[in-house]
C-alpha cells in the first residue's frame, strides 16, 4: 500500500521540468523523474541537426515566470534552447529528482492499492500514487513507409537523432520530407554538400522569418524597463496567437488564412527564380492545414545549381540511392530522413498504459476516439495524468500548454491531499461532456476546409479527427484555473486490518 513515491514524471523535458516546479512549489516533495535519454531537455536534447532552432519568437518560448533576456537571437537556437532546461533544472532543484538512463516501459495500475506499477528496461519496478506522463508527442521519430528503407548501403540518419560526427562535406545527400526540420537543415547542409536531392511529397507553406541577433535596444528594455521582460513575453504570444492558433481554429471564417497565403505566395516569387521550381513548391492547400515555417534561406536555397528538387513519388530505396516511378535512380552517399514523428499514429505511445481492468490506454483510443478532459485525463485511468493529452494543445506556445497542464493536475492533487483521497479519476460524464464541447467547436477550424485534403497533414489521426484544442489561448489559461474540481472523484482504498 506505500508507493516509492508521491508522483512519478515520465521525461525531463520542459514539460517535466515545468511540471516538477509547480509541484514542488505546492508541497508535493515527494516526486521522481524518470528520463530515457542521459540529460534534461526533452526535444533539444535529441534534436541536434544543423540549423535547428524554434520555430515561434524566444520571448514567448519560455515559462512566464522565469523570463530570459539574453536570447542571442530572436529565434533562439537548439543549444540554448538545452542550455535554458538545463539552467531551470539546476535553480530549481528539479535535477536532484531526475533518475537519467531510466527508460519506462509499462506501467500497470494496481486497484487494490490505487497504485502504479511502472517497470523499467532494466526489470526494475517503481511503485507510485500517482503518474504524470510528460513525454510529448515528439518522442517517436518515424521511419517512412518505403519499400528498402532499411537496405541502403550509405549512412542513414533522421533529423530527430542526428549522427553529430558525421561530415557531410562533398557528399551526395538525399533527404526525404520538406517539414519543419527539413526547412531548417536543409540550408544549412546545401553548401558544403557535392549534390543535394530534397524529395518533396507535399509543400510546405514558408513565410519570411522576422529572425535577427537581438538588438541591443531590445536587452535593454527587457532588462532596464520595468516590465520590459513582461511586454515582451506577451508580444511574443501574441504574434504566436495570431499565426497559428486563430488562423488554425478560425480559419474557416476568418479571412487570415488567405491574407498569410498572399505572404507567402510573394515570398516565393521574390525567393525562387525558376517558374518551374517556383509551382512545384507551392501549396495546393490553405494556411493552417498544416503547421506553416518560418525561415529566411529555405526557399532560395533552391536556386542552387547542386540542389535539386524532385517530386516525383519514391518506388523503392535502393543500396545506393532513391528509385522514382520515373525510373530514375538518385544515387547517394547519405540519407537524411526528415519524415517527422508518429503524432497521433498507433504506437507512439511511449509505453503501454493499462489502467482498471487492465484496459490499455491506447486500445481505449482505438475504440473510443482520442480524447481527455481538458486534455489531462481519461475515465478508466486513475492517477495518471498527461501534458500532451488529446484536446489539450490549441497550438500556442508549449510553454504556455505546460503551465496550463500542471496547473490542472496541481489542483486536482491538492484536493486529493485535502480530502486524504488515494484514488483520483475524471467521471465519465465530465469527459463526455468535454469531448463533445471540442467536436461542436471544430466546425471553425481552417482543417475542414476541402483544400486541406491535399495537405497530408499529420493533424488528423486515423479517425479522421483532429485532436488540437479549438479555443483561443486565454480560454485555455482561464479553464485550467476554474474547471470543476467536482469533475473528478476522490476515493479513499480502506487499510486492511
Amino acid at each position: 500500500m506505500t508507493p516509492d513515491h508521491e508522483i512519478v514524471i515520465v521525461g525531463a523535458g520542459f514539460a517535466g521540468i515545468g511540471t516538477s516546479i509547480r509541484l514542488a512549489n505546492a508541497g508535493f516533495l515527494d516526486q521522481v523523474i524518470l528520463e530515457a535519454g542521459d540529460d534534461v531537455g526533452g526535444t533539444w536534447h535529441w534534436n541536434r541537426y544543423p540549423g535547428v532552432a524554434v520555430d515561434i519568437p524566444s520571448f514567448s518560448y519560455q515559462f512566464s515566470f522565469e523570463r530570459r533576456t539574453d536570447w542571442s537571437r530572436i529565434y533562439a537556437p537548439g543549444r540554448e534552447l538545452h542550455a535554458y532546461a538545463r539552467d531551470l533544472a539546476e535553480k530549481y532543484g528539479v535535477i536532484q529528482r531526475v533518475r537519467f538512463n531510466t527508460k519506462v516501459t509499462d506501467a500497470q495500475f494496481d486497484e487494490d492499492a490505487d497504485l502504479w506499477e511502472l517497470t523499467t528496461a532494466d526489470g526494475e519496478t517503481i511503485r507510485a500514487r500517482h503518474v504524470v506522463g510528460a513525454t510529448g508527442v515528439f518522442n517517436e521519430p518515424r521511419k517512412p513507409d518505403i519499400e528498402g528503407v532499411d537496405t541502403f548501403a550509405g549512412e542513414t540518419i533522421h533529423t530527430a537523432r542526428w549522427n553529430p560526427d558525421i561530415d557531410l562535406r562533398g557528399k551526395r545527400v538525399a533527404i526525404i520530407g520538406t517539414g519543419a526540420s527539413a526547412v531548417q537543415v536543409i540550408p544549412e547542409i546545401a553548401p558544403i554538400v557535392e549534390h543535394l536531392t530534397v524529395f518533396q511529397r507535399t509543400p510546405i507553406w514558408c513565410m519570411p522569418k522576422p529572425d535577427r541577433a537581438m538588438p541591443g535596444w531590445a536587452r535593454w528594455f527587457m532588462r532596464r524597463v520595468p516590465g520590459g521582460d513582461y511586454m515582451s513575453w506577451l508580444a511574443g504570444q501574441a504574434f504566436v496567437e495570431a499565426t497559428f492558433p486563430i488562423p488554425l481554429h478560425f480559419g474557416g471564417v476568418l479571412p487570415v488564412p488567405k491574407l498569410a497565403e498572399r505572404t507567402g505566395r510573394d515570398f516565393l516569387r521574390r525567393e525562387v527564380r525558376d517558374p518551374e521550381v517556383r509551382e512545384k513548391l507551392t501549396p495546393k492547400y490553405a494556411v493552417g492545414c498544416k503547421r506553416p515555417s518560418f525561415h529566411n534561406s529555405y526557399l532560395s536555397t533552391f536556386n542552387r545549381e547542386n540542389v535539386l528538387l524532385e517530386t516525383t513519388p519514391i518506388t523503392r530505396i535502393t543500396k545506393t540511392g532513391i528509385r522514382t516511378d520515373d525510373g530514375e535512380l538518385h544515387k547517394a552517399d547519405v540519407l537524411i530522413l526528415a519524415t517527422g514523428f508518429k503524432m497521433f499514429d498507433e504506437g507512439n505511445a511511449p509505453f503501454p498504459v493499462r489502467g482498471r481492468d487492465g484496459v490499455d490506454l491506447e486500445a481505449w483510443w482505438d475504440e473510443h476516439r482520442l480524447q481527455a478532459y481538458e486534455g489531462v485525463s481519461v475515465p478508466g485511468f486513475p492517477n495518471f495524468f498527461s501534458i500532451m493529452g488529446p484536446y489539450g494543445y490549441n497550438g500556442s506556445s508549449y510553454f504556455t500548454l505546460i503551465e496550463n497542464q500542471s496547473r490542472h493536475i496541481t489542483r486536482v492533487l491538492g484536493r486529493a491531499r485535502g480530502a486524504g483521497a488515494t484514488r483520483v479519476e475524471v467521471t465519465r460524464e465530465a469527459n463526455d461532456r468535454y469531448f463533445q464541447r471540442m467536436l461542436r467547436r471544430r466546425g471553425t477550424q481552417i482543417v475542414w476546409q476541402d483544400s486541406c485534403s491535399l495537405a497530408n497533414s499529420y493533424y488528423f489521426d486515423k479517425h479522421g479527427d483532429v485532436p488540437f484544442r479549438p479555443e483561443l489561448t486565454i480560454e485555455t489559461i482561464v479553464r485550467s484555473a476554474r474547471f470543476d474540481l467536482d469533475d473528478y472523484a476522490f476515493e479513499r482504498t480502506p487499510v486492511a486490518a
